[in-house]
């Protein structure tokens, strides 16, 4: 479809509410793809994917790599964020324009108006790698929200609630769909 003065017009974006403060956009990344996988391949070149360890020494079948001021690690120390890279000792690379500009658009469409993201995990789901469902409780700002930017092949999202018992909900991600959630 193209717009009035010739260009591509913007793919309009279906919405699907997970839960409260919860929702999926579909294929909303997908008029950035280009600019994202340049940004993706820049980052990779720098902090390299690596399958990290949890403290409880089982090696993780996701493998993660970090940009921006701070990343997400795991070893036989905990979880935590810091500041470098622990296989290279340096900084992580800076988040890409395109990560932070994708983060905020999406945010914004979800009524987080004033998200701007200061970290950014990028995990690499090959066939039977998985990741369990868990709670995000590191971040040092729940006010917030985690927006997760799904590239490449499809898979299945399970999202539960607060509690152990609450039920989970299971969603279809595709190439260029984008979730949000923070809130309750």
């Amino acid at each position: 479809m193209t717009d009035l003065f010739g260009g591509e017009a913007p793919r309009e974006t279906a919405r699907e509410e997970m839960a409260e403060g919860a929702i999926l956009l579909r294929g909303f990344a997908l008029d950035r793809e280009v600019d994202l996988l340049a940004a993706f391949r820049a980052v990779t070149t720098v902090s390299p994917f690596r399958r990290m360890t949890t403290p409880s020494g089982h090696v993780m079948s996701v493998a993660m790599t970090n940009c921006s001021q701070a990343g997400w690690v795991t070893d036989r120390a905990g979880y935590r964020y810091d500041a470098n890279d622990p296989e290279t000792g340096n900084p992580w690379p800076p988040m890409p324009e395109s990560f932070v500009a994708l983060a905020v658009s999406a945010a914004t469409k979800a009524e987080y108006c004033r998200f701007r993201p200061d970290t950014c995990l990028i995990n690499r789901y090959e066939p039977a790698a998985r990741l369990s469902l868990h709670q995000d409780r590191n971040e040092r700002d729940f006010a917030n929200p985690i927006v997760s930017v799904s590239l490449g092949l499809p898979a299945i999202f399970q999202f539960g609630g607060l509690k152990h018992a609450d039920p989970i909900g299971k969603y279809a991600l595709r190439h260029g769909d984008v979730a949000v959630w923070g809130g309750p």
